[in-house]
């Protein structure tokens, strides 16, 4: 019995160290966790922000000039067109620090007018747009020059942009979880200010180049460069990325019924060479009146498009059903992304002179 009692208390001083040392270990485990956490968010905000700068439209296709400057003028009418995207409606955001601002989900706004200018052989453009997303705003603009030939078919154009960014962040609302439940504020001794200041904004200009090619009625291709020239910010610790797109549409009219055309469409990108998307379109549409379609943006979104022409007017709205983890129907997480879409293109007819003085050879005989 004494053996036996002396087995059972061996047994069960080994099964108290057990649990002693499990309990060490999770603890070790948890505080390893959370100095690497805050070591790899420290060494995040060190290094230069290339987050996505550009504002992403599903309708792209009808905003072509935010893409590619040697667009401006090609459509030969004075166009102005305004643009909404509430992207991941439904994200819910947690506050970084108790009682703190959560931030928001991204929502832009776009304005955009181009018209043709014939003494200039090409056309101007403006574009202006607002973006927000957590605690980054951005508003931004963009002056467009481009000039055209008559080339084959078509026409070509080469067009130059000039870029100016008005960036604020709210770096004194940023925050971490420990991985235990807790939230905490960044330390007040980081020396980075971005984060210990409340605001920080900063004023950025740079620059775009693009080249475009259409045959009015039956398909276009644009390749541009956007920011070449990398405008660097000291105070946000940022830069703007260096954006390639390559664009291009086709319109095809069903010889069986030519009310209806096909208009497919793609649009690739890819910011500083480590970043690639792609969006795929295809739109048909009914004697020029009405359309609807489907987009794919490989990796985040399958999106349906549907529009109507009214008069000199086309409207147009877009939803993005989240195919990635952020699409979860659930708690927390986001049911889509919603766009609306409203372009007006007129054109100013001078009427000829008629002339004042009519000259008659009979008076001057």
């Amino acid at each position: 019995m004494e053996e036996l009692h002396a087995k059972e208390f061996w047994l069960h001083s080994i099964d108290n160290k057990r649990i002693i040392l499990n309990s060490y270990t999770h603890n070790m485990k948890i505080k390893i966790k959370k100095n690497i956490s805050i070591l790899l968010l420290i060494l995040g905000f060190s290094c230069v922000g290339y987050a996505q700068q550009e504002v992403q439209f599903s309708q792209y296709m009808f905003n072509r000039l935010a893409i590619n400057p040697g667009y401006a003028g090609s459509s030969g009418s004075m166009c102005g067109s305004i643009m909404y995207r509430g992207q991941w409606l439904g994200l819910r955001l947690d506050a970084p620090t108790p009682g703190g601002d959560a931030g928001s989900t991204p929502s832009d706004y776009l304005f955009s007018f181009d018209s043709p200018v014939k003494f200039l052989h090409g056309g101007l453009g403006l574009t202006l747009f607002a973006d927000k997303i957590g605690y980054n705003s951005t508003v931004a603009g963009a002056l467009d020059y481009a000039f055209r030939i008559y080339w084959g078919p078509g026409n070509l154009s080469a067009g130059i942009e000039g870029n100016f960014y008005s960036i604020t962040r709210k770096g004194g609302l940023f925050g971490y979880d420990d991985l235990s439940g807790n939230i905490n504020e960044i330390p007040s001794s980081t020396s980075d200010p971005a984060l210990n200041n409340q605001e920080v904004s900063d004023f950025l200009i740079d620059a775009s180049l693009g080249v475009y090619y259409q045959v009015p009625g039956s398909y276009y291709l644009g390749f541009s460069l956007k920011n070449f020239l990398g405008a660097k910010s000291d105070q946000l610790n940022f830069q703007t990325s260096r954006v390639l797109y390559l664009l291009g549409g086709y319109e095809y009219v069903i010889p069986s019924n030519p009310s209806f055309r096909l208009k497919p469409s793609i649009l690739a990108r890819t910011a500083n060479f480590s970043v690639f998307q792609v969006d795929a379109s295809c739109l048909l549409e009914y004697q020029n009146l009405f359309w609807g379609g489907v987009s794919y943006r490989i990796q985040d979104a399958v999106t349906f498009l549907g529009g109507v022409n009214w008069n000199k007017m086309k409207i147009g709205v877009a939803y993005d059903l989240t195919t990635s983890k952020l699409g979860v129907y659930k708690s927390g997480f986001s049911f889509g992304s919603i766009e609306a879409y409203i372009r007006y293109c007129f054109k100013i007819v001078v009427p000829p002179k008629l002339p004042s003085v009519y000259q008659n050879t009979r008076y001057l005989l």
